[in-house]
């Protein structure tokens, strides 16, 4: 599976545009399903999900990576194409369908860290932070807003992924260090139209 995967033509914009299908691809990054695993898992009719699996599959956004035999029906366990999907220049005249698309997008993967935050195990929130420097705390959850130039929020967005990348390069030495943990990070930031918070002034410590 490839880290990210670039769309380049208008059928698929249109094919991750549909709400089921950037669910179903979400559940596809997740581990291989079949038809009817998938029917299942989201509550949808046998025909639908292959109808929009042979959409995705078309597009190049799925793929099958393995088959099986069960009652002499041949079963194919699908699997997303890559981890992560983004637009290529020349869909840019695309405006309405890539807003729509990246949308659904970003919503499965809120919807992925809901299901993370209600199934982590108690101790993930049970610890005091200790301390009311962020800097210290053994997790973060917070939402901010604030105003940027778009040269500022590249350069933060930059910075960000160069962060992530430097842990990253750990990971596997971690994987088999007995104080290892697995930890779930998610990231948005897009502009919005309106605050949805009343500005406020912070005190300063002493």
């Amino acid at each position: 599976m490839k880290q990210a995967m670039a769309l380049t033509t208008f059928e698929q914009l249109k094919a991750i545009s549909d709400p089921l299908r950037a669910e179903m691809i979400m559940k596809l990054v997740e581990t291989s399903y079949t038809g009817q695993q998938l029917a299942v898992l989201l509550e949808t009719s046998r025909p639908k999900i292959h109808y929009h699996l042979k959409e995705l599959e078309k597009n190049g956004l799925i793929e099958v990576i393995r088959t099986e035999e069960k009652n002499g029906i041949v079963q194919k366990f699908y699997r997303a194409a890559a981890r992560g999907f983004f637009p290529s220049e020349d869909l840019l005249p695309y405006a309405e369908e890539l807003s729509e698309s990246t949308r659904q997008l970003y919503v499965q993967m809120a919807n992925k860290t809901k299901s993370a935050i209600l199934t982590a195990p108690e101790s993930s929130f049970a610890k005091a932070a200790g301390s009311t420097d962020p800097k210290d705390w053994d997790k973060v959850g917070s939402i901010w807003e604030i105003s940027a130039t778009e040269a500022d929020f590249q350069e933060f967005i930059q910075g960000l992924f160069g962060l992530m990348e430097k842990l990253r390069e750990r990971s596997e030495a971690a994987e088999d260090d007995p104080n290892g943990r697995l930890y779930h990070f998610s990231a948005y930031g897009f502009e919005i139209d309106t605050p949805s918070f009343d500005h406020v002034e912070m005190d300063e410590e002493d």
